[in-house]
């Protein structure tokens, strides 16, 4: 698998999301586009000035689910069934601005997938959003997809057997997240200014002539209720009434 950071300009608010993917060069068949959602965020004009809110303040607003607890200034939050730190909010590169997270995610990210095949002219692409992630009793952050396009999320080994002949019962790869944390890792989390990655010869991945269904997009998400760590979160979190 090769991945190939794409360097910018300074992404400031309110910038044009078609302005910003023409930094994109030209794309081979078969490639996924990471987009890093900050860049989204500040296309959407999803920001807030921190004079006006505290974070706190924000992530009661914006939060999901809550846990009621805060360390290193971070709360633990579900937002849009993801667990994520503070509700996705971000103060790094926002000049003394919050950037909450962005507005229609699968929406948007099927309309750079559909405006990247149009302008590359190309059949094959996929197209991931990205953000950071926390892994419980892992210091440092890791990247995780809040949206995509173009491509199965899911890689199955059930039915198929192992070294054994052992048959694989519940086995699947999230291509989505594996893709997602090299892309972060390429992209960076500081100074950079490559918001962007393009991944090529990536394994196991079934490209799809068409977005998500809603149905897909469900089925690629776990119920807390349904969750292998169900025990410890669903006594932890609060639903949010704000």
């Amino acid at each position: 698998m090769k991945i190939k950071t794409v360097r910018t300009g300074r992404i400031k608010c309110g910038d044009s999301l078609e302005q910003i993917l023409k930094y994109i060069p030209s794309l081979e068949e078969k490639t996924i586009v990471a987009i890093t959602s900050k860049i989204i965020s500040l296309s959407q004009r999803q920001v807030v000035s921190r004079t006006h809110h505290s974070k706190e303040e924000l992530v009661q607003q914006e939060a999901d689910a809550i846990a009621p607890c805060l360390s290193y200034g971070f709360s633990l939050t579900i937002k849009e069934g993801v667990l994520i730190p503070s509700a996705g909010i971000d103060e790094s590169n926002a000049d003394d601005k919050y950037i909450l997270y962005p507005k229609d995610i699968q929406a948007t990210a099927t309309s750079i997938w559909q405006r990247l095949r149009k302008r590359h002219s190309i059949k094959d692409l996929g197209v991931i959003i990205t953000d950071s992630h926390v892994t419980p009793m892992r210091w440092g952050v890791t990247g995780v997809s809040i949206g995509w396009c173009g491509f199965e999320p899911l890689y199955s080994y059930i039915g198929r057997v192992d070294l054994y002949k052992r048959p694989l019962q519940v086995t699947r790869i999230n291509l989505l997240d594996a893709l997602a944390a090299s892309a972060v890792l390429m992209m960076g989390e500081g100074s950079e200014q490559t918001p962007i990655a393009l991944i090529n010869d990536a394994p196991k991945i079934t490209f799809l002539d068409r977005s998500p269904t809603v149905e897909e997009e469900k089925a690629f998400k776990v119920p807390l209720e349904e969750d292998l760590y169900a025990p410890i979160l669903k006594p932890a979190f609060t639903q949010n009434q704000a």
